[in-house]
């Protein structure tokens, strides 16, 4: 028995993304909420992650950010089911994005803690996942934020509280 008989059809995609860098004065250079806004327009590009993984901004307001993501076999741990991890990064993504909206230009975020309840089980046929993350409190040094995940059926598969920290951007 030959291994491509044992371990299935190799597979593979290709993953494109823009330098971040080159983008970094113009994303400081703006407030969190334009920003999401102009990678939703696609006059900005949106942070490699997003392009690694395949998920989108659908929709931005200031202190919500809703994303969207299909999971495929690509992200699946060895039992067979989306890793928890791409699940925490999604999480981590809108909860952090939403805070960023709520800031002005020239300040930024990192996060300093996520907490994630994994409530459902997430394969490629769960489908298009809509993750939403919403500002519970933006403070001057400190902001919590809270994000959920549904499955296309619009069942709860994921949610977390996370806080960020909130800083100057260097010039």
């Amino acid at each position: 028995m030959t291994t491509s008989m044992v371990w299935g059809t190799e597979q593979s995609r290709l993953v494109t993304w823009r330098d971040p860098i080159a983008t970094k004065a113009a994303v400081a250079s703006v407030s969190g909420l334009a920003y999401w806004r102009g990678v939703i327009d696609g006059h900005l590009p949106p942070p490699p992650i997003g392009e690694i993984i395949q998920m989108r901004a659908l929709d931005v307001e200031n202190g919500r950010v809703t994303f969207t993501w299909t999971p495929d076999a690509s992200m699946y741990n060895p039992l067979g089911t989306v890793h928890g991890g791409t699940v925490c990064t999604l999480l981590d993504t809108v909860t952090a994005c939403a805070m960023h909206t709520t800031l002005p230009e020239g300040v930024g975020y990192t996060s300093v803690e996520i907490k994630v309840n994994y409530l459902k089980a997430v394969t490629a046929t769960s489908g298009p996942l809509t993750a939403v993350g919403t500002v519970v409190k933006a403070g001057s040094r400190i902001g919590f934020a809270e994000g959920k995940v549904t499955d296309a059926s619009g069942n709860l598969v994921a949610t977390a509280t996370s806080t960020l920290l909130i800083f100057e951007l260097g010039r």
